[in-house]
């Protein structure tokens, strides 16, 4: 059931939250800090982690659940060499008729948990004509296209303030550890800004132009709206897009969605492989803090 339009949606965070608890049954839960949001077909690192524990999205009260291939649906607790982490394997999107809070909804439950850094991962179309499907881009900034903002509505001074900063939506630090880590691993990870898009359809080849002219490097339907719900709260972000293709005028060929997770399955284990390394780093500084 998607959360709905009125107070009571703050109430439900908690429900949701008390039932995650319950349910998984894991004391470390209440340790976890760290956690990560897996974009389309990009859920394979939830099934890598050790003493892990699942619940489907669909049995937690008020959680929305997916109905785009790609994306399991399920909230999976685990650890990775002993840092315990939470893991979103699948997100909803806008466009799946969804409300924005709905969306967000699970962002606002991993806060509810005690999630203090978020990692969000989406495949994204290249805008760099240099680029090429499979590069990681390490996102610095975004620029948002998404109508209603996540934050309209009722705000409560509980979960973030009622104008929230967004200068630094994605932490210099958590950069700074990630280009670490692909230097030690000798991965390319390229840096970019992030465009937000609604969705469904791709974008045209004048739009992509457009994006461009406006500095992006990357556009994609999902990651603008969690991510300010995540400073909202106060987590710290960062963002990865997989680029699974290159947009509409720069390739030269049809979109589909298809190739999208053709893309996002080639790149699994170079992805996986990264995201340990980030989250023992992010592990380490978590604890010299």
């Amino acid at each position: 059931m998607p959360a709905k339009k009125n107070e009571s949606y703050y109430a439900q965070i908690f429900e949701a939250a008390d039932h995650i608890r319950k349910n998984l049954a894991v004391r470390k839960i209440n340790k976890a800090e760290l956690s990560v949001l897996l974009g389309s077909g990009l859920g394979d690192f939830a099934d890598t982690l050790q003493a892990r524990r699942s619940i489907p999205f669909s049995s937690i009260p008020y959680f929305p659940s997916p109905s785009v291939a790609g994306h399991s649906g399920r909230l999976v607790f685990g650890e990775t060499e002993g840092v315990p982490i939470c893991c979103l394997q699948g997100r909803v999107h806008y466009y799946e008729n969804h409300d924005v809070r709905a969306v967000t909804f699970p962002v606002r439950v991993l806060g509810a948990l005690g999630i203090k850094r978020l990692i969000v991962t989406n495949a994204a179309g290249g805008l760099n004509s240099n680029w090429k499907a499979g590069d990681l881009m390490l996102i610095r900034d975004h620029v948002s296209f998404f109508m209603p903002n996540p934050l309209l509505g009722l705000n409560l001074d509980i979960f973030g303030p009622r104008f929230p900063d967004m200068s630094e939506c994605y932490s210099k630090t958590l950069r700074q550890l990630a280009l670490e880590c692909a230097r030690r691993m000798r991965l390319k990870l390229r840096q970019g800004v992030y465009a937000g898009v609604s969705g469904p359809s791709y974008e045209t080849p004048a739009e992509v132009r457009m994006l461009k002219k406006m500095g992006a490097d990357a556009v994609g339907m999902s990651t603008v709206p969690e991510v300010i719900v995540a400073r909202h709260m106060g987590m710290e972000c960062l963002g990865i897009s997989i680029i699974a293709n290159l947009a509409a005028g720069i390739s030269g060929t049809p979109l589909s969605h298809r190739e999208v997770l053709e893309t996002a399955q080639r790149i699994q284990p170079k992805l996986t492989k990264f995201l340990s390394s980030l989250f023992h780093a992010v592990s380490r500084l978590s604890r010299r803090q």
